[in-house]
């Protein structure tokens, strides 16, 4: 019932289904309750709530329950939500493996853990898989559909359904890989990030201007790969003018970074400067973040009708 755990009951909320929020401590469930409470009525109040429930509807579909065996049953799909520690998650599915029937679906939000490491020796490990949300879910529509080499392809498939069902925006890996697909191509972003500030070429607050009103104008609705087909008479033709400045460009990217020592000192200071690391001041930072990612999606939904 934390964060994400939070994000992605108001999401199945949001898409009609009945949700049983699970915790071992009911203050940590009577706070979340809370919270989604809170965020629902505001979200209304604003235009920007999800599905077509109100927001009173929703929260009826969300109960909260301690005890794992009443939390699971009758569920078709269960997305853990734990914290970021493979021993924990194991416990977890160790534990759904002993009480879950043929038909259910177990999913982790894991960000970085491979399903090799998280599912096998399962006795219903076909049934098993990732589904990776971004933070926050809720605002940010991908998930990684990571299967793991056991997983039957009819879990992936009604996966992906679901999550299209609940508005959701789904990509298909067909294989797990490290760091999966979003945060290889994140790191790589950032790897050049900390180079380029470590190097004086740049200094931090400018080098996030790049990207926000830069390279990300364009991301926030094409991809790399439409962008390269866009910026020339399509994908050939790019790589026939550009390829030679790429290959030159890439071959000058340094080692990866340590991320630390004196260049994570100069980093911080710039963005402790921008933002102070304050908890009110954070959280108004992220709240203001997340009213961003709002209107965007409402501004991308409306583009994609018209």
């Amino acid at each position: 019932s934390g964060l994400i755990g939070r994000s992605w009951a108001m999401v199945f909320a949001a898409g009609g289904f009945e949700v049983k929020l699970y915790d071992i401590a009911q203050e940590q469930l009577t706070s979340a309750l809370e919270n989604i409470r809170k965020q629902m009525k505001e979200l209304e109040e604003s235009g920007f709530l999800k599905g077509a429930l109100s927001a009173e509807q929703q929260l009826a579909l969300v109960s909260t329950c301690t005890d794992l065996n009443a939390a699971v049953e009758g569920a078709t799909f269960i997305q853990e939500c734990t914290p970021e520690n493979l021993e924990l998650k194991k416990k977890i599915f160790g534990q759904l493996d002993l009480i879950v029937d043929d038909n259910v679906i177990l999913s982790s939000s894991t960000s970085c853990l491979l399903p090799s490491k998280l599912f096998t020796g399962l006795k219903h490990v076909k049934q098993c898989i990732v589904s990776h949300p971004v933070n926050p879910p809720y605002f940010v529509p991908l998930v990684e559909i990571v299967p793991h080499p056991e997983t039957d392809p009819s879990t992936t498939e009604r996966t992906y359904a679901l999550m299209k069902k609940i508005g959701q925006s789904p990509v298909k890996l067909t294989r797990e890989i490290e760091g999966f697909v979003l945060n290889r191509l994140q790191y790589a972003v950032i790897s050049e990030a900390w180079r380029l500030v470590g190097e004086g070429v740049i200094s931090p607050t400018d080098l996030d201007l790049v990207m926000s009103d830069g390279l990300g104008m364009r991301y926030a609705f094409i991809g790399p790969l439409e962008t390269m087909h866009l910026n020339a008479n399509g994908i050939s033709n790019y790589c026939e003018r550009y390829r030679e400045g790429m290959r030159l460009v890439l071959n000058t990217f340094g080692p990866v970074p340590e991320f630390s020592g004196e260049i994570e000192q100069k980093i911080s200071q710039a963005m402790s400067e921008k933002i102070p690391v304050v908890p009110k001041v954070l959280d108004a930072r992220r709240k203001w973040r997340d009213e961003c990612l709002t209107g965007l999606a409402k501004l991308k939904k409306q583009m994609k009708s018209d």
